[in-house]
């Protein structure tokens, strides 16, 4: 459901008649609510359990994320995203820490299985939401949330409880120590690489539009779908290769391996086959690190597995949605495809200071 906001975008500003930084302001208040705030649901998961946190958030996102696709006015869809970005909050860190008490000696294979899991999600949602729209409607969209919900319903009575005996000390709702030592120096790391993600997810329909394609065009939800599916593949390969491979260095070579791809699809004519393929090698390296950078952090706070999770899971990504606020005043002063570039610059400064942490503190990924 996050994705699909990407790809209603085109049709939310001719709905709603608002220009890119309304856009921009929908994306921001679906990421501060989905993603900024993991790091305290990772904690309430940590205390009350992360099976029924996580399947409570998977029924609510479900639930009023499916419903964006009729709401009538731009006041109201922000409220919807706020408070259905909570359930995706409450989801993801209880989720990740699953997936790594699942994995014993492969925890970077099973969280980067996890990972890919919600890109393959994130993928199919643009294809999913236009698809409907050219056929049936918008009006259908509520129908969506069925699976959810049959999901997290599943989740709550398949998955074994949490064992009490992690529940003996249970962690601070706010560690700030976390945030001051190198969990914290490898979330901003995230956020740079982030930012890159977040900024070609959702200008790049936009993008498009202005490259002659219509707003439903099956090239905007083939170019969102080959990027995620990519995305997704590149986690998993990243975590088969960190058994062989430091993660100090896939993280930072892959996200500087990312910067050329991202500029070089503005020199290819969209909808065309080289231009799939930059978009799948950009999707595959710019997302092939995260796994590894969230088991980093796991790593680096074993008493905090939640909180953890929830700061290189959400609060990375809830900050590069917030820090989209600039990039769409940025489209609107210097236009959309010089402000897409210079939002790609922030992979430096994280691929250096990924690279820095890292080397400081060696994973055990």
């Amino acid at each position: 459901f996050g994705s699909m906001l990407a790809a209603l975008l085109p049709t939310l500003q001719l709905r709603f008649g608002v220009s890119e930084g309304t856009l921009a302001l929908f994306v921001a208040t679906l990421s501060f609510s989905s993603s900024v705030l993991q790091p305290l649901f990772g904690a309430l998961a940590d205390r009350f359990g992360r099976r029924l946190v996580g399947a409570l958030g998977i029924v609510t996102s479900s639930s009023l994320l499916s419903i964006m696709g009729v709401v009538p006015d731009a006041a109201l869809l922000f409220a919807v995203l706020l408070l259905g970005g909570l359930g995706s909050a409450a989801f993801h860190p209880a989720g990740t820490t699953l997936a790594r008490d699942a994995g014993g000696r492969n925890k970077a294979l099973t969280v980067s299985l996890f990972s890919a899991g919600g890109t393959v999600g994130l993928a199919l949602g643009p294809s999913i939401i236009l698809l409907l729209a050219r056929t049936v409607g918008l009006e259908f969209s509520p129908l969506l949330m069925i699976p959810g919900v049959v999901l997290g319903v599943a989740m709550f009575f398949l998955i074994p409880p949490q064992p009490k005996t992690e529940r003996a000390a249970p962690p601070k709702l706010f560690d700030l120590s976390l945030f001051r030592g190198p969990v914290g120096m490898l979330c901003v790391s995230g956020i740079l690489r982030s930012v890159s993600y977040v900024t070609f997810t959702n200008a790049v329909p936009l993008y498009l539009v202005a490259q002659g394609a219509r707003p439903d065009s099956p090239t905007i939800s083939n170019t969102l779908l080959a990027f995620s599916l990519a995305a997704g593949f590149g986690g998993v390969v990243a975590g088969v290769l960190g058994r062989r491979l430091s993660p100090q260095v896939l993280i930072t070579g892959t996200m500087l391996v990312a910067l050329p791809l991202f500029y070089a699809v503005f020199w290819t004519p969209a909808g065309s086959l080289p231009y799939y393929l930059l978009v799948v090698l950009a999707g595959a390296t710019i997302n092939a690190g995260l796994p590894l950078m969230v088991v980093a952090a796991q790593d680096l706070a074993p008493h905090a597995l939640g909180t953890a999770s929830g700061m290189m899971m959400g609060l990375t990504w809830g900050s590069a949605g917030v820090l989209y606020i600039v990039s769409g005043w940025v489209q609107e002063l210097v236009g959309l495809t010089a402000a897409m570039q210079l939002s790609y610059l922030s992979l430096l400064p994280g691929a250096a200071l990924a690279f820095w942490v890292l080397r400081q503190n060696p994973s055990k990924a």
